[in-house]
Protein backbone atom coordinates (compact mmCIF):
# COMPACT_ATOMS: atom_id res chain seq x y z
CA UNK A 1 0.00 0.00 0.00
CA UNK A 2 1.49 3.36 -1.40
CA UNK A 3 1.18 6.39 1.71
CA UNK A 4 -0.62 9.53 -0.04
CA UNK A 5 1.34 12.79 0.69
CA UNK A 6 -0.92 15.39 2.12
CA UNK A 7 0.29 18.33 0.46
CA UNK A 8 1.03 18.44 -2.91
CA UNK A 9 3.79 20.28 -4.60
CA UNK A 10 2.08 23.14 -4.86
CA UNK A 11 0.84 23.25 -1.77
CA UNK A 12 4.42 22.81 -0.37
CA UNK A 13 5.43 26.04 -2.87
CA UNK A 14 2.52 28.27 -1.43
CA UNK A 15 3.86 27.19 1.86
CA UNK A 16 7.51 27.68 1.38
CA UNK A 17 6.48 31.54 0.14
CA UNK A 18 4.01 31.92 3.00
CA UNK A 19 6.93 31.63 4.74
CA UNK A 20 9.70 33.44 3.07
CA UNK A 21 7.27 36.41 2.91
CA UNK A 22 7.15 36.09 7.17
CA UNK A 23 10.27 35.68 7.57
CA UNK A 24 11.38 38.57 5.25
CA UNK A 25 8.94 40.53 7.34
CA UNK A 26 10.25 40.03 10.54
CA UNK A 27 13.83 40.49 9.64
CA UNK A 28 12.29 44.11 7.46
CA UNK A 29 11.12 45.16 11.11
CA UNK A 30 14.09 43.76 13.10
CA UNK A 31 16.20 45.95 10.53
CA UNK A 32 14.32 48.80 11.28
CA UNK A 33 14.09 48.62 15.10
CA UNK A 34 18.15 48.60 15.21
CA UNK A 35 17.99 51.75 13.07
CA UNK A 36 15.95 53.27 15.40
CA UNK A 37 17.86 52.65 18.15
CA UNK A 38 20.75 54.07 16.31
CA UNK A 39 18.72 57.16 15.84
CA UNK A 40 17.78 57.52 19.11
CA UNK A 41 21.82 57.15 20.18
CA UNK A 42 22.55 60.40 17.82
CA UNK A 43 20.08 62.34 18.60
CA UNK A 44 21.11 61.91 22.31
CA UNK A 45 24.38 62.57 21.92
CA UNK A 46 23.79 65.66 20.00
CA UNK A 47 21.63 66.63 22.99
CA UNK A 48 24.25 66.32 25.04
CA UNK A 49 26.50 68.49 23.07
CA UNK A 50 24.11 71.23 22.85
CA UNK A 51 23.42 71.21 26.66
CA UNK A 52 27.44 71.50 27.28
CA UNK A 53 27.57 74.23 24.68
CA UNK A 54 24.63 76.58 26.37
CA UNK A 55 26.42 75.70 29.24
CA UNK A 56 29.71 77.21 28.69
CA UNK A 57 28.05 80.16 26.92
CA UNK A 58 25.82 80.81 29.86
CA UNK A 59 29.09 80.69 32.18
CA UNK A 60 31.01 83.19 30.00
CA UNK A 61 27.76 85.35 30.15
CA UNK A 62 27.58 85.45 33.96
CA UNK A 63 30.42 85.68 34.11
CA UNK A 64 30.83 89.35 32.36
Amino acid sequence: MATMSLLTSMDVYVVRITLAIIVGTLMAIVYCLRYLVLMERRLENIELHIKSILEKALKKNFKK
